[in-house]
């Protein structure tokens, strides 16, 4: 049999979380058609993957990319780490479906909560293309792309579409209001969307201030999208709980407390006979809550639920740079000087004269969006303790003594001034500021999440937060970092990472066709070089539309992506090849 594709020799890792073995891999018209004997034959091209491993390309089930794909078709940085499909339009914020004018309120919105530069949003989507969500998932579905995409259906568009300003307060939506929103979710769904997503936590805003649409749905109206899920028979219930981060602010919120959510998430779920799936984290002052939720989901889960706690593999940081965001950045000293080109400032920041200015001025807020990302962080307690200066190999498990306030310690100085010096002395220096996820210098209840079969892995919020969060590198991570490389505590067994990263998240949204290396599956196909397998360099690119910015890291060690049965990378390198599709339901 004439093949066109032949993965030769290589250790599968066939997503199952079974054990490997040695076989070789046929592909033909973008599926998999033989594993093992029965992929003898030839074939047009042939892959050596002696000394590699072969998996499933990964499916990332919590990302951004609603804006990029109308402009973008390399998929980056998610296709260079061997993602073979993404689910977007997750925590509520997405383009579809908008008014005539209503552009303007969702960019606001997907500014302020994900960190995309409106200017980009603004200028690089064809707005007009679309109005409703089934006409939004046309356009995309004309597309070509380097990974498949598929799309949730966003709560705080679906609001803003159906009421307008009041969407945006408090006041509760009416009968025609709920009717409304209940009829274009099940379209929705219907066209082709993978589930329906919603955000209730109150440090979510657009940058003007205005939390996202669905922090005020009441449960009524919450229920409302659970019949629409109901009746169309698909999808999936995406939420970040009020209390994710902590209590619940009740002006905000029918509840107060993670459990009254979870119980809310497991009554959705229940009720619509659809799975869902929440954020969680471990964070400072809920040190055990997390170990809680996953009691009470399990529970619900045994009451009839299908409810997966989605957690992340390494700590969630901000990151600072003197290119990107600090906290200095609305100093009246600063402000003088931040038109200079970068070598320029930098040098005028290390003055001592200048220094001490901008150390002891107030900020200067004169027309600075209150939702803004600048305005966040100049106004943040920053904890210097959980501070950490970042490199390309950094493993995101640092001491204790390796922290910024340690390090000023050891200095005489203030973290603050410490900081100062260090950010200023190379415009590429970097400092990663972990707000979950790392309470006690390491990473065992990250491990212990990961280990926990009733949780799913997720949060990469790649797309997003280009800036100032780059989790999309986490595919990569936690192959190498959590199967091979850490050495403060125990590691994860390979074949588990690699079936969490892929038939597990595949069945969750319904993907029944992939996640697995199968005959009859899609040909999305990772060849590792594992013993090499790592993140590049860290770098800032200026490849935004209307010249915005973004932190990207690449990886090194993919010997081959397959998409739909194409390759798309080899040896690291973009193959030009655009397979990728979009998915519907």
């Amino acid at each position: 049999m004439m093949h066109d594709i032949l993965i030769k020799n290589g250790l599968i890792y066939d997503g199952s979380g079974g054990d490997a073995y040695h076989a070789d891999v046929a592909v033909t018209d973008g599926i998999i058609t033989a594993v093992g004997d029965a992929a003898a034959g030839k074939a047009n091209r042939k892959i050596d993957a002696d000394g590699a491993i072969v998996t499933p390309a990964w499916v990332d089930i919590h990302t951004h990319y609603d804006g990029q794909v109308t402009w973008d078709t390399d998929m980056n940085p998610s296709a260079s780490h061997g993602v073979g499909t993404i689910v977007m339009g997750n925590c509520g914020v997405g383009f579809a479906p908008v008014a005539p004018d209503g552009q303007q309120a969702l960019i606001e919105l997907m500014e302020g909560v994900e960190d995309i530069p409106g200017t980009a949003l603004y200028e690089g989507m064809p707005w007009g293309a679309w109005q409703t969500y089934p006409e939004y998932l046309d356009f995309l579905s004309g597309r070509e792309y380097a990974l498949n995409i598929s799309s949730l259906v966003a709560h705080g568009a679906v609001r803003n579409y159906v009421m307008g300003e009041r969407g945006r307060t408090n006041e509760a939506a009416t009968e025609g209001d709920l009717a409304q929103m209940g009829d274009i979710v099940e379209e929705a769904l219907r066209a082709g969307a993978v589930g329906f997503s919603t955000s209730r936590i109150l440090g979510h805003r657009s940058i003007q201030g205005e939390p996202v649409p669905g922090t005020f749905a009441n449960d009524a109206e919450v229920m409302v999208i659970a019949q629409a899920l109901k009746r169309a028979g698909k999808g999936l219930f995406q939420i970040i709980p009020s209390s994710t981060l902590g209590p619940g602010r009740p002006e905000f919120s029918e509840h107060t407390s993670l459990e009254q959510e979870i119980d809310l998430i497991s009554r959705v779920s229940k009720q619509s006979g659809r799975p869902a799936t929440f954020t969680l984290f471990q964070i400072d002052d809920w040190s055990d809550k997390w170990r809680e939720a996953i009691d009470r989901v399990k529970a619900g889960n045994a009451d009839g639920a299908q409810v997966f706690p989605q957690v992340g593999s390494r700590p969630t940081g901000l990151v600072l740079s003197m290119q990107t965001y600090h906290n200095w950045m609305l100093k009246p000293s600063y402000q003088k000087l931040k038109s200079l080109p970068a070598n320029e400032r930098i040098k005028a920041m290390q003055n001592p004269d200048i220094k001490n200015a901008i150390l002891r001025e107030e900020n200067d807020i004169t027309g600075v969006p209150v939702g803004s990302m600048e305005f966040g962080i100049c106004h943040a307690e920053l904890n210097m303790a959980n501070t950490f200066i970042l490199k390309s190999d950094s493993t995101y498990e640092p001491r204790q003594e390796e922290s910024v306030a340690a390090l000023a310690g050891s200095t005489n100085q203030t973290p603050e001034a410490w900081l100062y010096d260090y950010l200023t002395e190379d415009e590429n220096n970097m400092v990663i500021v972990f707000f979950t996820n790392y309470s006690d210098y390491n990473l065992d209840a990250v491990r212990e999440m990961q280990m926990d079969d009733a949780t799913v892995t997720g949060l990469s919020d790649a797309g997003a937060h280009v800036s100032l969060i780059f989790d999309a590198v986490n595919p990569t991570y936690q192959l190498s970092y959590w199967t091979r490389d850490r050495s403060r505590g125990a590691t994860l067994p390979l074949a588990h990472v690699i079936h969490r990263a892929t038939r597990k998240n595949a069945e969750l949204f319904g993907f029944t066709d992939r996640g697995l290396i199968k005959p009859g599956m899609k040909a999305d196909i990772n060849v590792i070089d594992y013993p090499n397998l790592r993140l590049g360099d860290l770098r800032i690119a200026k490849d935004l539309p209307a010249g915005g910015i973004r932190i990207l890291q690449d990886a090194k060690g993919y010997v081959a992506t397959l998409i739909n049965g194409v390759p798309t990378r080899l040896d690291d390198v973009d193959t030009g090849a655009r397979p990728g599709r979009l998915i519907r339901s």
